[in-house]
Formats: structure tokens, C-alpha cells, sequence
């Protein structure tokens, strides 16, 4: 289930412009859980590929139950247009174009890229971002079926692009 905070409009990405591995932002528990799953925040700092300069920084929150909160402030995007928003199969983000990460995160092999509402999609899509006329762009929306550590579909260590072009949704 997808639940924007702000509606983002549909639009597949070829290219790379952004690209980041996410970290957890804290690593402390007051019990001094250990694993993965006592994360409940991470951060992923986007930098630009070779030839772009799309950068800024994408908070995870976990909100339990499968729902995670993202949060994205972006700048250096192509003014008024819309880019897609995916977490990637990989943390390798070294390569110039960032196709080091891989394709779509999907853990479950579903195969069919989509809407982040739609009952069939990979884990790692999260729609679009569009910019506005300074080339900045933001989402603040809630995203089912992934978590940060835990066992629902782990998105910590991978990669997060943000595309050239908007995402078609496999249309």
C-alpha cells in the first residue's frame, strides 16, 4: 500500500543521475539489541553520476508492520520533470552511470515492475519524483512491503537511484 503524503504523478527510467548506498543512521539500542532488525532509521546521500548532478539525501523510517516512511529532498534534477525513484538490488554504487546497483530490488521475484500502490510490483519501486522549475524535488510518502533490517524485504546495504527519465510502470 502506498500512502503519499504529497500525490506523485505516473510516469521507465533509463538512466542513472543520482545514486546511493543506504546506511543505517543509527546503530544503538537501548538493550543493545544486535542484527539488523532493531534498525528503525537509515539515510541514503545521493550523489551524481558522471555527467549529472542530481544529489541529495532519502530518510527511511520504520514504521512497523511492513510500512516504511520516505522521506526525499533532491536538487540538481532536470527542472519540471519527473524522474524515477527506486531502491536498486545493490549497494555498488562505483561505477560512472550507477548500473554497478543492478536492477530493481525484488526480493519476492515478482518480475513486474509497477505502480507503488499495485498489489504485484518489485519491493524497490517508489514511483516517481518531479522537480519543480529549480530543478528541486521532494517526497514524503509511506511505502508496504519493505523494511529497513528487518525480514520483510530488507532494504538496508542496497542501492537508491534516481533516474533520468520518469518511470512508465512497465506500461
Amino acid at each position: 500500500m502506498f500512502r503519499p503524503s504529497r500525490m506523485l504523478l505516473p510516469g521507465v527510467a533509463l538512466l542513472a543521475i543520482g545514486f546511493a548506498t543506504l546506511a543505517p543512521r543509527t546503530v544503538r539500542s537501548e538493550h543493545h539489541e544486535t542484527g539488523l532488525a532493531s534498525v528503525k532509521n537509515a539515510i541514503a546521500v545521493i550523489h551524481p553520476t558522471e555527467g549529472n548532478t542530481a544529489s541529495g539525501t532519502v530518510t527511511f523510517t520504520d514504521q512497523g508492520d511492513g510500512d516504511v516512511q520516505v522521506s526525499a529532498h533532491l536538487h540538481g534534477l532536470q527542472p519540471n520533470a519527473k524522474h524515477g525513484f527506486h531502491i536498486h538490488q545493490f549497494g555498488d554504487c562505483s561505477s560512472p552511470d550507477g548500473k554497478s546497483a543492478g536492477g530493481h530490488y525484488d526480493p519476492a521475484d515478482v518480475g513486474h515492475h509497477g505502480q507503488p500502490d499495485a498489489d504485484r510490483r518489485h519491493a524497490g519501486d517508489l514511483g516517481n519524483i518531479e522537480a519543480d522549475a529549480d530543478g528541486h524535488g521532494m517526497l514524503d510518502a509511506v511505502f508496504h512491503g519493505i523494511s529497513i533490517g528487518g525480514e520483510l524485504h530488507p532494504i538496508l546495504g542496497r542501492g537508491v537511484i534516481v533516474h533520468a527519465l520518469p518511470d512508465d510502470y512497465g506500461q
